[in-house]
């Protein structure tokens, strides 16, 4: 019926372990347009790639 959606790293969809590719799937989006997301907020000042490598971490992988 209404299936719950978890967020994986994407195994298909992957450039480095799958975060982009696996947040793009859950929210139904472009992972173009969340790579360029993660790119951006790193060269505004945060913190992306800290927060990529911990994602990367906690996010399990998607199951085959």
């Amino acid at each position: 019926m209404n299936e719950r959606k978890k967020l994986y790293r994407s195994v298909t969809d992957r450039m480095l372990c799958g975060v982009c590719g696996g947040i793009a799937d859950y929210f139904s989006i472009d992972p173009t347009l969340v790579r360029l997301a993660l790119v951006a907020l790193t060269f505004m000042g945060f913190s992306g790639i800290i927060v990529y490598i911990i994602a990367a971490l906690i996010i399990p992988e998607e199951p085959a």
